[in-house]
């Protein structure tokens, strides 16, 4: 449904007001369409604020986007900033487990939202969590709030690691 829209929306070339219509819509543009009516940057923030569920994790264009939004924030290497992470938004959830180890604790908080992650994704987190050098600190300081805070992550700590926090 979004797709047939985005087309009948563009009919006539790109809107200029299309950074009002749904984050959603956006996902079935590439950013060099997107380009004239804004910036990559731009456009790669209203993908961040998107519910890229929408695309099954293994769709190209979901891959594409992750990408692309790694290429226009000029992102060198595997480490991501809080500020570009903020950003991806939703896109973090497909980082692969050298970005999540090379970007430490934090990616956490974003990674927290995802629905689910493969293997590599998982034993990145449990490594980066099991290291400390986290702001949450070490499991063993970790209260309710930081539980919490680190909501969907739970499923991903293993034995090691939920032994070491208080009860």
């Amino acid at each position: 449904q979004l797709s047939c829209l985005l087309r009948m929306v563009t009919l006539h070339g790109i809107p200029e007001d299309l950074d009002s219509y749904p984050k959603d819509l956006l996902l079935f543009l590439s950013p060099s369409d997107y380009a004239a009516t804004g910036s990559c940057r731009q456009f790669f923030i209203n993908i961040g604020k998107a519910n890229v569920d929408v695309l099954p994790r293994e769709a190209p264009q979901r891959q594409q986007l992750l990408l692309e939004a790694l290429e226009c924030l000029k992102i060198p290497g595997t480490q991501i900033n809080e500020e570009n992470a903020e950003i991806l938004g939703r896109l973090v959830c497909d980082l692969g487990g050298e970005y999540i180890r090379s970007s430490g604790g934090r990616l956490l908080k974003d990674l927290s939202q995802c629905g689910s992650f493969l293997p590599e994704q998982e034993e990145a987190i449990r490594d980066v969590i099991s290291s400390g050098n986290t702001t949450f600190g070490p499991p063993a300081a970790w209260s309710a709030f930081t539980l919490s805070e680190l909501g969907g992550l739970i499923p991903v700590l293993d034995h090691s690691i939920l032994q070491q926090i208080p009860k």
